[in-house]
């Protein structure tokens, strides 16, 4: 019992600490361009056009 006294602090420590994280993503614009990645994968970024 004694050892709830501190797990439940550190689990609300931690979870304020992801909910902060996601929060400072979200400000800072990490979830802007969603689709642009899905294209940036399929992109191999040499910058020479396709030869037909």
């Amino acid at each position: 019992m004694n050892t709830l006294i501190y797990l439940i602090p550190i689990a609300l420590f931690l979870g304020a600490l992801g909910l902060a994280a996601f929060l400072w993503a979200l400000k800072s614009g990490q979830y802007e361009d969603l689709d642009g990645a899905s294209w940036r994968i399929l992109d191999d970024g040499d910058g020479k056009p396709e030869k037909d």
